[in-house]
């Protein structure tokens, strides 16, 4: 009887030697005459654990990792086909504590499942919500979805619902659903996770957003650095289309729904859902001017749904379970699950799906481990490179939109990027103004003019004595205030959210930097 093996084909174990392991477990089995069956999952998620090779046995998943290449003979001679014991054994993989204590929701299938088989989806509970949905007319799909309390995982966090009803009551003949997967803030990778290791999930939340709002065609924009996701995607929608979920007539329902995929450019600016709009359309990405919103006037002129990877893909779960279950979880006004991507000086960096209410502190202590250095935590930059340093003091702050708000930050599409107390927090803050400055589209001045006046505004302040420090002080908060009134959008007008922060928690870098050379 054939046993069972998964080797992730996710990006991120493919960079540690994933696809040498796969190989040389296929090779080291054919010598020995024992025959298994090599699946490919998606990542777990537990990127210090990577490669994660995980065997099927009569108790379940059972897990070893990280394992190289060289280490396939021993794991074979130790019976691991079995569950055998092993210094890389870590026991069922659903009972690692890591794992255990979370509620994944969203990417419940994501490690779980090969993304590449339909019947492996359907075999996990796939496509219930579209089964669900497709017995419901626009408006009640759009209903479910607004008591859900689901709000976009992008980074405004401006409720799902509201921009499905929306569009829904914008009449036209032709409406748009289009996913924003340009997953370009630092420290982030659950849009990549979820399209590589469950791509179908993805396809049917962006059909229920269809037939929610009458939108026949829908585009998932994806950023040039994700050539796997690509090819995950792209084969998706084809076993999806063959199927019948996707084509002319969804699952026989006389509705149609049209998807495929669109690569970008590689601008950070693009992740702007105007800018995404501009690209898609084969234009320069530059920002829109709001009204009209993209709900009313977006791709082509026409009303669009615009979500980004993890928002879409907690559609379907909502719409198999309804409202309340989703809504059951989470505190305030921040209802559900946010899958959180730990990152930077971290023991054990990955994904932790967790309804909103943790601490920062419990997701970095309890799942990251603390400073991978040793070290203690100076820092903790959540939201992206736009979002605000948090000094350790704050960390009991928990995870939700309003109370991350409160101290000044951003929670953003859930990046926490971890700094131990050995960095410069003047140097991160001259990083904000100039990642601004080569990012922006150029289309606002307080952007375009502002981040570059930012960084020789910094770099006088490192450079001059304390009274020219203070007064470029002065004027550097004063330009912080000018971007955040008078940008055009989130870039401009968020960067200076970490540069204020820096100041306001970490002042003391700015005057040690006093009469030294510029970062």
């Amino acid at each position: 009887m054939s046993i069972t093996i998964y080797v992730p084909c996710d990006a991120g174990a493919l960079s540690v030697g994933a696809e040498a392991v796969a190989t040389a477990i296929t090779a080291e089995a054919s010598r020995r005459g024992i025959d298994v069956h090599l699946k490919r999952n998606g990542s777990r998620g537990l990127y210090w654990l990577e490669p994660l090779v995980e065997v099927e046995t009569s108790a379940g998943r059972v897990a070893y990792g990280p394992v190289s290449a060289d280490d396939v003979s021993a794991l074979f001679d130790a019976d691991f086909l079995h569950g055998g014991k092993h210094p890389l054994a870590h026991g069922p993989t659903s009972e690692i504590d890591y794992l255990k204590n979370q509620q994944r929701l969203t990417c419940a299938r994501v490690g779980v499942v090969d993304p590449r088989s339909l019947d492996d989806y359907l075999a996990h509970g796939g496509y219930r919500g579209l089964a669900a949905a497709l017995g419901m007319a626009g408006p009640s799909i759009v209903q479910v979805v607004l008591d859900s309390g689901l709000r976009g995982r992008g980074g405004a966090a401006f409720p799902a619902g509201i921009k499905w009803k929306t569009c829904l009551d914008t009449p036209s003949t032709q409406k748009y659903v289009v996913c924003n997967a340009d997953e370009g803030d630092s420290g982030t990778f659950a849009d990549r996770m979820i399209i590589e290791g469950d791509p179908f999930v993805l396809i049917e939340g962006m059909t229920i957003a269809g037939l929610a709002v009458g939108a026949t065609r829908g585009y998932i924009y994806l950023r040039v650095e994700y050539p796997h996701a690509q090819r995950a995607m792209e084969a998706a929608i084809a076993a999806a289309q063959a199927a019948g979920y996707l084509g002319d007539d969804v699952r026989g329902s006389g509705k149609a729904f049209h998807l495929e995929v669109r690569m970008g450019g590689g601008a950070y600016i693009c992740g702007e859902e105007t800018s995404l709009l501009e690209s898609l359309e084969g234009k320069r990405g530059q920002v829109r001017f709001k009204p009209p919103v993209p709900a009313v006037q977006g791709l082509f002129g026409k009303p669009t749904v615009m979500n980004n990877v993890v928002t879409l893909a907690t559609v379907p779960l909502i719409l198999e379970h309804g409202a309340a279950y989703y809504r059951d979880y989470g505190i305030g006004k921040s209802r559900g699950t946010l899958p959180i991507q730990l990152a930077g000086n971290l023991k054990r960096p990955g994904l932790v799906e967790c309804a909103f209410g943790l601490s920062l502190r419990e997701l970095i202590e309890h799942y990251g481990g603390g400073a991978a250095s040793g070290r203690p935590v100076r820092a903790v930059q959540v939201g992206g490179p736009l979002g605000a340093y948090i000094p350790a003091a704050q960390l009991d702050t928990p995870v939700d939109y309003e109370a991350i708000a409160a101290i000044g930050g951003m929670l953003g599409h859930g990046g926490v990027v971890v700094f131990d107390d050995t960095v410069d927090m003047a140097a991160q803050a001259r990083y904000a103004m100039t990642f601004c400055a080569i990012e922006s589209c150029g289309k606002c001045t307080p952007c375009r003019i502002g981040s570059v006046r930012g960084v020789e505004v910094i770099d006088r302040m490192l450079t001059g004595d304390a009274v020219e420090r203070e007064r470029n002080e002065v004027l550097l908060r004063d330009l912080c205030q000018t971007m955040v009134a008078g940008s055009l959008c989130a870039l401009g007008g968020m960067t200076p959210f970490p540069v204020l922060s820096a100041l306001d928690h970490f002042h003391e870098d700015f005057t040690d930097h006093v009469g030294k050379a510029a970062v």
